[in-house]
């Protein structure tokens, strides 16, 4: 398949649902997006995205609609990049190897406790085909919905784009640009865990998360 605008065919091939959904979602990033990229540009990340997402994925029906919330946030990180949209809003990416667990939590956190105030992003070097239940379930405790969220690997552009990255497990896989924030947080994997055990990691992940906002001099929202 060749895009209208003359982007290479995905290597994965679509089925017809999923291509008919992929050019609706290419329609709707244009809009978006349409002032700082090119129709291609903007198709090439879609398709990437769609790419990547579908060796893991278990829920091929929504392939095409995760993969635009994907490229979404690629082509807002390609913008900040770019030096358009940075405005003084810190971007934080927390990485762990399935971003499944560890690192959706610590997204939850900040969305919650940081508003617009910061932009958060996640990823995994091995992203898992869903997000972890233990982890869904310790934090609809504490009231943070992690049910629309979806493991997805960590790209050049969006590390490229953060002002810190907070790694947690990923090793020698994570990646490292210079002039790069990075932290390393040692925090168990709750991949595995009972619903308590996964309440301590949960907590300490809250506890440093505030701590990181207090460095960036966000305030809690």
């Amino acid at each position: 398949m060749t895009t209208d605008a003359g982007a290479p065919a995905p290597s994965i091939l679509m089925t017809l649902d999923q291509h008919h959904a992929a050019r609706a979602s290419a329609a709707r990033l244009a809009d978006e997006f349409g002032d700082r990229f090119d129709a291609e540009t903007i198709e090439r990340v879609l398709h990437d995205s769609f790419e990547q997402l579908a060796p893991s994925s278990r829920l091929p029906h929504f392939l095409p609609l995760l993969a635009e919330r994907f490229a979404r946030q690629r082509l807002q990180a390609l913008a900040r990049v770019g030096g358009e949209t940075r405005g003084g809003v810190p971007a934080v990416l927390f990485l762990c190897v399935q971003n499944a667990g560890r690192s959706q939590m610590a997204l939850g956190f900040l969305h919650r406790y940081a508003g617009d105030a910061a932009i958060g992003w996640s990823g995994g070097s091995h992203p898992a085909g869903e997000v972890s239940p233990v982890a869904i379930e310790a934090m609809a405790e504490v009231g943070i919905d992690l049910t629309r969220e979806f493991p997805k690997p960590w790209t050049d552009d969006v590390v490229r784009a953060a002002d810190v990255v907070v790694t947690m497990g990923c090793g020698d896989t994570c990646p490292v640009f210079p002039g790069t924030r990075y932290e390393d947080w040692e925090i168990a994997d709750p991949d595995g865990m009972s619903v308590a055990e996964a309440r301590v990691v949960r907590d300490e992940i809250e506890r440093r998360v505030l701590h990181l906002l207090g460095t960036l001099g966000v305030a809690i929202a």
